[in-house]
């Protein structure tokens, strides 16, 4: 081997080296995990949820509370400790949308929430996305707003106690008193869906204006 094609060779290495310790740094630390196993949540959650029965029914609702709770500690520490990585980028947004539409799914499936509801608030998600993208693709940059927000909090809620779905006993402080964890499912999640709506709007008008400034 000639001088010149060990010293190529080598430095082959050492990229290859530097590209895998790259990729580790991006996958393996701790808000990454958090996204991976929200993920891994998912099948174990629809297991759950597909057993329908009063204390599978809790159980999955547990499970999802608890993955919207790694969603929002793996955010909090990317930001605290600046692990923010494409590799999070990408997934994070992932991760919810997946597990939010496994969720809402199997509520259709099991006649907990009426189908146009989740096809309204799939047929959001989908229509934001895509005009995230042309955002990025366009250099514009578009905050998200409270309404948005309020959307996600609702729809969180009203996705657990749908989960729950049966009636239980429920100490109030004023008193035990039986809910219906459907109804207020039902309830939060249709409180969600205007507020989905309004934020669409309200980010599909900050998007036209946003262009038109870009463009004119």
């Amino acid at each position: 081997m000639s001088l010149g094609a060990h010293f190529q060779n080598e430095e082959d290495r050492r990229v290859g080296e530097n590209k895998l310790r790259v990729w580790k740094r991006e996958f393996l630390n701790l808000p990454n995990m958090l996204t991976l196993l929200r993920m891994a949540m998912i099948p174990i959650f629809v297991v759950l949820i597909y057993g329908a029965t009063p204390l599978f029914s809790l159980l999955a609702g547990s499970v999802f509370a608890l993955a919207a709770l790694t969603d929002v500690v793996d955010g909090f520490l990317a930001r605290r400790w600046n692990m923010i990585t494409v590799i999070g980028k990408l997934m994070d947004p992932l991760a919810d949308k997946l597990i939010v539409a496994a969720a809402l799914v199997m509520m259709v499936f099991l006649n907990r929430v009426p189908a146009w509801v989740v096809i309204v608030l799939l047929s959001r998600e989908f229509l934001v996305s895509g005009l995230r993208q042309i955002a990025v693709s366009e250099g514009l940059v578009i905050a998200a707003g409270q309404e948005g927000k309020w959307k996600t909090s609702l729809q969180l809620a009203g996705i657990i106690a749908l989960c729950v779905h049966y009636v239980h006993p429920i100490n109030l402080l004023v008193g035990v008193y039986d809910v219906n964890f459907n109804t207020v499912g039902l309830v939060l999640v249709f409180m969600s869906m205007l507020f989905s709506l309004w934020s669409a709007a309200v980010y599909f008008r900050a998007f036209i204006v946003k262009l038109s400034e870009s463009t004119s």
